[in-house]
C-alpha cells in the first residue's frame, strides 16, 4: 500500500487516520510532478517549468518506495508495537510473507529507477540550461 498508494498518501491514512498531515501533503508534489510531465509532453522538455516540476513525481515515488521497503523489512515486534499495540509482539499481523518480499523487491527496483531517472533528468536539464546561458553571455 505504501508503494502503490503512497504518492497519494493512502498508506498514511490507513496507518494514522484521516488527521495525518503528511498524508494530506503527499498528493501535492505528486500532482505538481504530473503537471510537469504534462507540460513536457505539451511544450517539450525545453520548457523550464517542466524540468523543474517533473522530478517531483519521481522523488515522491522514490520516497514512497523507500517507505514500503522500511515497512516490509520491519520486524514483527517493531511493527506490532507501533501499529498493532493491542496485539502480541509476535502476532502474525506483523510477519513478513512472500508477497511482502515481492513488494519490497518491486519497490526497490522501481523506486531506484525513479530516483536515478529524476536525478539524471534534473541535472541534464540544469546543465543544458547553464550552457545555453553561458553561450548567451559569450555572444
Amino acid at each position: 500500500m505504501a508503494f502503490l498508494g503512497g504518492p497519494f498518501g493512502l498508506h498514511r491514512f490507513y496507518l494514522h487516520g484521516w488527521t495525518d498531515t503528511l498524508g494530506w501533503f503527499l498528493p501535492i508534489p505528486t500532482a505538481l510532478g504530473l503537471y510537469g510531465i504534462r507540460r513536457a509532453l505539451e511544450f517539450g522538455v525545453d520548457d523550464g517549468w517542466s524540468w523543474v516540476l517533473t522530478p517531483l513525481f519521481g522523488f515522491t515515488i522514490a520516497a514512497c518506495a523507500l517507505t514500503a521497503i522500511v515497512y516490509g523489512l520491519a520486524t514483527p515486534e517493531k511493527w506490532n508495537a507501533r501499529h498493532n499495540p493491542q496485539a502480541a509482539p509476535d502476532d502474525s499481523a506483523g510477519r513478513t510473507q512472500w508477497l511482502t518480499i515481492g513488494a519490497v523487491v518491486c519497490s526497490l527496483l522501481i523506486g531506484a529507477t525513479a530516483l536515478m531517472s529524476s536525478i539524471a533528468f534534473s541535472f541534464q536539464r540544469y546543465f543544458e540550461y547553464q550552457i545555453e546561458e553561458g553561450q548567451k553571455i559569450s555572444q
